[in-house]
């Protein structure tokens, strides 16, 4: 399922958007906290960025921790699947058919799986 960022297969990798939700000064701070951990932060678009190219157990903490952050502090995560930038290191999903199904699964009229709201 996963393949070297070199290889000639087409290959992409999950992108993580996020937005902070506000909150007062300690739950904020326990946000960003979480974020920090896994996301970089982007100063002109005021959006944190990861990216994941597995369904290892690092893949499945960094979603984890991004599931929590939207159902502890409302935070928008937004997952989409991207081409694997030229300077990523690290491992990479194929196009296979079965995570590429998994992706475009439509769980409401028009909204793909990475945008659902977490309740």
């Amino acid at each position: 399922m996963t393949s070297s960022p070199n290889s000639p297969t087409r290959s992409w990798v999950l992108e993580a958007t996020i937005r902070t939700a506000p909150a007062a000064d300690p739950q904020w701070q326990e946000q960003l906290d979480r974020l920090r951990q896994i996301a970089s932060y982007d100063p002109k678009t005021q959006t944190w960025h990861a990216r994941l190219g597995a369904l290892d157990l690092a893949g499945m903490q960094m979603l984890q921790t991004l599931f929590d952050s939207a159902r502890v502090h409302g935070t928008e995560v937004r997952l989409t699947p991207v081409a694997v930038p030229a300077y990523w290191d690290g491992p990479a999903f194929t196009r296979g058919p079965d995570m590429a199904a998994v992706l475009e699964a439509q769980a409401d009229r028009g909204r793909p799986l990475g945008q659902l709201p977490l309740t």
